[in-house]
C-alpha cells in the first residue's frame, strides 16, 4: 500500500483515538480547575475536622493547588494557620509527591490541547477544506471514537465499583516511580483533605460526564447520518432505470443470424435460378403465336401482247 493511501487511513485511526481521550481530559481538566467542587469536596469529607485547620485555610489551600498546577514553579509551598501559628500545609514528602502529581496533570493537560488541536485541524482539514472526507464519513468515525471511548469508559466503572482501592494502588505504582504517594490518614494532611472516597467520586464524574458527552455525539452524528441518507424512493428510481437501461441494450443488440436458416435461404435461391435458366420450361407463360400465312390468287394470262 503507498503512501498516499496509507496517510488518510492512518488519520482517520487516530481521530477516533483522539476524540475520547479529548473527552477524558477534559474532564479531568475541569475537575482539577475547580475551586467550587474541590471546596465543596473537602467540606463533604469532613477536611476541617480531620486536619484541625479552618476552611478559610483550605479553601486558600485548594485555591494555591489549583494554581500551582497550571503555573511553573516547582515546589508547593502552602502557609496556614493553625493553633495561632503559621505553619506548613504539607510535609517534605507530601510536597514531592505533589511535584509528581504536577508532572502528571501537566501531560494531561498537554494531551488535552494536543487532542483538540488535532480534532480540530482534521475536521477542518479534511472535510472542510481538501473534502477528502464528508460529513457522513466524519459521523461515522465519531461513531467509532464514540464506541472506543464508551467501552473505556465502562471498563473503567466497572473496575471502580467492584475494587476501587486495589485498582488506585495499582495504578499509583504503574505511575510513581517512588512511595510518597503511601500517605498516612493520621497525620499527612493531603490525604486528610482528599481521601480516597474523593477520589472514588471524581472518577465517577469523570466517567459520567464523558459517557453524557459520547451520548450527545451519538445523537448529533446519528442524527446527521439519518437525515442524509438517500431518499429510497430515488434508490428504487436509480435501480428500475439502470434495469430499463440493461433492456434497451439487449433489445438494441442484433440476433445473431442461425446457420442453418442462412444455408437454406441459399438453397431456394439457387433452386429458383436454376428453374429460371432450364429448358423446361415450367413455371413460363405461352407466347402468343402469329397466324399462318393464307394463300394469294393466280395471276391471270396476259391478253394484251401481237
Amino acid at each position: 500500500m503507498s503512501a498516499m493511501r496509507l496517510l488518510p487511513i492512518l488519520a482517520s485511526a487516530a481521530f477516533v483515538l483522539a476524540l475520547p481521550i479529548l473527552l477524558f481530559t477534559t474532564n479531568i481538566r475541569f475537575l482539577a480547575s475547580d475551586t467550587g467542587y474541590l471546596e465543596g469536596g473537602i467540606r463533604r469529607h469532613d477536611a476541617a475536622e480531620n486536619t484541625g485547620i479552618a476552611l478559610g485555610e483550605l479553601d486558600y489551600a485548594v485555591g494555591a493547588i489549583v494554581r500551582y498546577f497550571e503555573d511553573d514553579a516547582e515546589t508547593l509551598r502552602i502557609l496556614v494557620f493553625t493553633g495561632g501559628q503559621e505553619t506548613t500545609l504539607f510535609s517534605a514528602e507530601e510536597t514531592i509527591h505533589m511535584e509528581d502529581v504536577k508532572g502528571l496533570m501537566r501531560a494531561l493537560f498537554r494531551a488535552n490541547e494536543v487532542s483538540l488541536g488535532f480534532v480540530l485541524a482534521y475536521v477542518a482539514g479534511t472535510v472542510l477544506w481538501t473534502r477528502e472526507r464528508s460529513g457522513r464519513d466524519l459521523a461515522k468515525e465519531t461513531l467509532a471514537g464514540v464506541g472506543v471511548g464508551a467501552a473505556f469508559g465502562i471498563a473503567v466503572g466497572i473496575i471502580a465499583l467492584v475494587g476501587f482501592e486495589s485498582a488506585w494502588e495499582r495504578m499509583h505504582e504503574i505511575i510513581f516511580t517512588n512511595d510518597f504517594w503511601l500517605l498516612d490518614p493520621n497525620k499527612d494532611r493531603l490525604i486528610q483533605m482528599f481521601p480516597e472516597t474523593f477520589w472514588a467520586e471524581a472518577t465517577y464524574i469523570v466517567v459520567g460526564l464523558a459517557l453524557a458527552e459520547a451520548v450527545v455525539l451519538v445523537g448529533a452524528a446519528g442524527g446527521y447520518l439519518w437525515f442524509t441518507r438517500p431518499p429510497r424512493a430515488e434508490t428504487e428510481d436509480d435501480e428500475g432505470e439502470e434495469a430499463d437501461e440493461d433492456e434497451e441494450q439487449e433489445e438494441e443488440q442484433p440476433e445473431a443470424d442461425d446457420p442453418d436458416e442462412e444455408d437454406e435461404a441459399h438453397g431456394d435461391e439457387s433452386a429458383n435460378g436454376e428453374g429460371e435458366g432450364g429448358g423446361s420450361g415450367e413455371g413460363q407463360e405461352e407466347q402468343p403465336q402469329p397466324p399462318p400465312p393464307q394463300a394469294q390468287p393466280p395471276e391471270a394470262p396476259n391478253s394484251g401482247s401481237i
